[in-house]
């Protein structure tokens, strides 16, 4: 015989030492029947997700109607029967921002309503405004001296034409194959390459920052944009810069009323002018813009644990929207079902060795704010000495996130913690009929739970379906494109995982420390 072992001998070698090894990670099948009776039959994930979506709406950071919402947020948990329910403020977070009205139309050469929304903490319109649309292509220092003085009451259309991808007229994304899930599987993690480095910047080019400043100074009526290649889908974000003024009045109001417009409308007067046929719009926009900087908060609750040595398995997702829709998707569906993960828990009558900590967090959408402060302010941040590794550093064993959209899981990514494989396998096995069969070693970024990834915390985010929906950032993002069976798959599924994390001899295991 040769020395060398065949591939497939060789595959089953690893095949059958993997399941050894998972095997001998416990899984409490008795509890996983009550998981899965209380989740499956019982569930409240569509009542919480549903009144999230029609009646709260958008939940913009550090807006009036986020505050509302975290009231009621609060409200629920405490009904739930949870321990330690508590906003905690995070970090001054500027004035608030809430869009009250907006009103878009075309009125000649022809009338057209269209579908636009004002973007984030900008300023409104004095009214309601008539301008004529004009076509504006500002990149240099040398195009706004050619502009000066001729924009004053202008709607200026400040992008160039969508191009539509027809593709994404056609309703519905195929979930993840059996094939696909396996090529997941067998992906090797790409390593980290240094960053590029950065260009250069051209002093006659002039930043998006700059522009809006232009515009604002010039007197416009409104800036027209468009963005993305979707027809009727206006992607949601922020006024350029509001970051770095730290979403101050001052700025807001300093800017010109901003709109993005849908693809096909925009275009429509786009062609329009190209003809040199002139185009007058009609707008309106009331934004209600704060007048005091204030904190925001992240919202968190508990199941107490019995462990005298106090450690905690959390579980989470952002609270917070963007706000031209209820955001059904990204990510009203993952606080819908973090709750209801407590919920089932709570309604069994778990008493989990590690305190369980649910997590509804603020300030995603601009950069993980709300996680990455929370982080900071309770574990610390081995990378900085300055604040160094807090004693609840040593007392996490992990945290479970849901935020890729409303599809049901389909596996869970190691984050590159090969150490959690075996854990992560074996708490899976319950659920392979519910379609959740794969561990992928790839890490996964851009959500909450690389604020505890980042610092050398086990965190990890569940692998979805990109199932049919409405896609998160837009405004079609409603009820309507939320399968009910996934959210209630998954709440089952993230329910069962905590619980085993809360019970396991040993917390997760962590990958090498940050440098």
């Amino acid at each position: 015989m040769s020395a060398r072992i065949k591939p497939v001998a060789l595959a089953a070698l690893v095949l059958i030492g993997a399941s050894a090894f998972t095997q001998a990670v416990s899984v409490d099948w008795a509890t996983v029947a009550r998981i899965r009776e209380e989740g499956l039959q019982r569930s409240k994930v569509m009542e919480y997700e549903s009144y999230m979506v029609d009646v709260l709406g958008a939940r913009l950071t550090m807006s009036r109607d986020m505050q509302r919402a975290q009231g009621w947020l609060q409200a629920e948990l405490t009904r739930m029967g949870l321990a330690n329910v508590a906003a905690e403020p995070f970090m001054d977070y500027g004035v608030t921002w809430d869009n009250e009205y907006a009103s878009v139309h075309m009125i000649e050469p022809d009338y057209t309503t269209m579908i636009g929304y004002p973007i984030a903490h900008t300023a409104g319109t004095d009214g309601k405004v008539v301008a004529e649309a004009v076509i504006v292509d500002l990149q240099t220092r040398d195009d706004a001296e050619k502009l000066r003085g001729t924009l004053r009451g202008k709607a200026v259309l400040v992008s160039g034409p969508a191009t539509i991808d027809l593709a994404t007229l056609t309703i519905g994304v195929p979930r993840y194959t059996d094939d696909q899930l396996a090529a997941l599987e067998r992906t090797a993690i790409v390593p980290t390459r240094p960053a590029p480095a950065r260009a250069i910047p051209n002093p006659a080019v002039m930043t998006a920052v700059e522009k809006v400043a232009f515009y604002k100074s010039e007197g416009v009526a409104v800036v027209m944009q468009t963005d993305g290649n979707r027809m009727g889908v206006v992607p949601g974000y922020s006024r350029p810069g509001s970051g770095q003024d730290r979403w101050s009045a001052e700025g807001m109001r300093n800017s010109p009323p901003m709109m993005v417009i849908t693809p096909e409308h925009y275009n429509r007067m786009y062609r329009i002018l190209k003809r040199g046929i002139p185009v007058k719009v009609e707008v309106e926009v009331r934004n209600r813009i704060g007048d005091r900087v204030e904190q925001a908060m992240n919202i968190v609750g508990e199941i107490p644990g019995t462990d005298p040595r106090g450690e905690v398995v959390m579980l989470g997702a952002h609270f917070d929207t963007w706000h031209a829709s209820p955001n059904a998707s990204d990510n009203t569906s993952g606080v819908a079902v973090a709750m209801e993960a407590m919920r089932i828990l709570k309604a069994i009558g778990v008493k989990p060795k590690r305190t369980i900590r649910i997590a509804l967090w603020a300030g995603e959408e601009q950069g993980l704010f709300g996680s990455r402060a929370y982080v900071r302010q309770h574990f610390g941040d081995p990378r900085d000495a300055k604040v160094g590794m807090k004693p609840a550093y040593e007392k996490l064993s992990a945290y479970f996130n849901q935020d890729y959209g409303a599809g049901q899981y389909r596996g869970i990514y190691l984050q590159g913690n090969e150490s959690a494989r075996s854990m992560l396998a074996a708490w899976m096995e319950p659920f392979r009929d519910l379609g959740m069969t794969a561990v992928s070693n790839q890490s996964v970024g851009s959500t909450d739970h690389i604020a505890f990834d980042e610092v050398g915390l086990p965190g990890f985010q569940f692998l979805q379906d990109r199932t049919p929906g409405t896609g998160g950032h837009t405004n079609v993002d409603f009820l309507e494109g939320i399968q009910e069976q996934d959210l209630i798959k998954n709440a089952t599924i993230m329910a069962s995982y905590v619980y085993h994390a809360a019970m396991a001899e040993e917390r997760m295991p962590r990958k090498a420390p940050p440098r």
